[in-house]
Parts: structure tokens; sequence; C-alpha cells
């Protein structure tokens, strides 16, 4: 399940995406990137934390010279469910202007964040603003999303690994997994 001394709890449950499905989900999703972008590079923005494993594996898939920024927002808190309440805790040090613009998300619940995310970048012009999201809860969305990569559609548990966190923690375990746990430790402050 997962390696000695990351689980040291018991709460890390059975794997929903396997590190292998991981690694062939994200080169199909580099190719078709690489092929979408072609003469025109895409400025790749991670949303922190969650998202930088899956940045950082995606970056090298693409076959392109792509830049990256990071921004980091919150909307979970200390909790496993997203309160609808988004705040920019770090923004982008890129200017969007005329760029084509490509958001790298972990997972999307509820889609309010990801709503807000996206008004909120088209109002720095980019030339295009597409997204790239390694997880969608299903039928969890409270709003429409026109989400152009997607790595997996997942049931609406609460997980983690593979950048994914509670309370700070099990965001390196090499897959996805279900989180068994009842409350999230106090260490840290969640998504």
């Amino acid at each position: 399940m997962s390696a000695p001394g990351v689980d040291p709890d018991g709460v890390v449950g059975e794997v929903v995406v396997s590190e292998l499905e991981l690694r062939r989900r994200i080169d199909e999703l580099g190719t078709a990137i690489t092929d979408d972008y072609a003469g025109r590079p895409p400025l790749l923005v991670g949303v922190l934390k969650g998202a930088f494993t899956f940045m950082s594996d995606l970056s090298r898939a693409i076959h392109l010279p792509v830049e990256i920024d990071f921004m980091a927002v919150s909307s979970y808190g200390s909790a496993t469910r997203t309160s609808g309440v988004v705040r920019i805790v770090k923004d982008l040090d890129a200017d969007l202007a005329g760029r084509h613009v490509l958001v790298v998300e972990d997972i999307v619940d509820s889609g309010l964040t990801l709503s807000y995310l996206q008004r909120y970048l088209w109002a720095r012009g980019p030339a295009s603003l597409e997204v790239c999201a390694l997880l969608v809860k299903d039928g969890r969305q409270r709003t429409e999303l026109d989400l152009r990569y997607v790595g997996f559609r997942i049931p609406p548990a609460f997980v983690v690994g593979y950048g994914l966190d509670v309370g700070e923690r099990l965001r390196n375990l090499p897959a996805v997994h279900t989180y068994l746990g009842q409350q999230v430790p106090t260490v840290g402050g969640g998504r």
C-alpha cells in the first residue's frame, strides 16, 4: 500500500490511481499538449501545493520549451471538504498578457476554486487559457467547467498521495489513495 513509515496512523486506504497508471496517462497528456501547442509553447501555471508533483512530471512529458509559474489558492483550510471561499495565497510572477496559459491543477472537486481562478486569470489578458486537471471527482461539480485535459475521473472520496495532502501530510505517496482518517491531523493547513 505505502512505504514503511509513511502511514504510521493507518489512514491510507486503497489505491485509486496507481503509480504506473499515473506515468502512462501523464505521458499521454504530454503528447496531446505538445501536439496542441506546437509553435506556441504554453506558460504552465501550477496551483500549489497539490499540483507540484503532477506539474513536474507533466512538464517533462511536454516536448516544447514551456515556461513555468506557480500560484497558491486555498479553499480547504484544514478541512477535508472545500469551503467554497477562495483565497489567493501566492500570486503569479509572470505577465499573462498575450500568452497561451495552461493551468495545471491537481484535483477538481466542486469546481468553485477553479472557476474563480479562471475568471481571475482571464482578467489578465492571456491569448488563451486552458486547464489540465489530473483528477476530477465524479458528481461533485457545482459549476460547469471546460476542462481541456483530464487525467482521471475518480469517485467522490477524499484522496491523498502524488502531491495531494491531508494536513500537509501524505503528499509523498507515489500513487493516489483514499484517505480513511476521520479527522485531519493538526499539522499544516490542508489543501
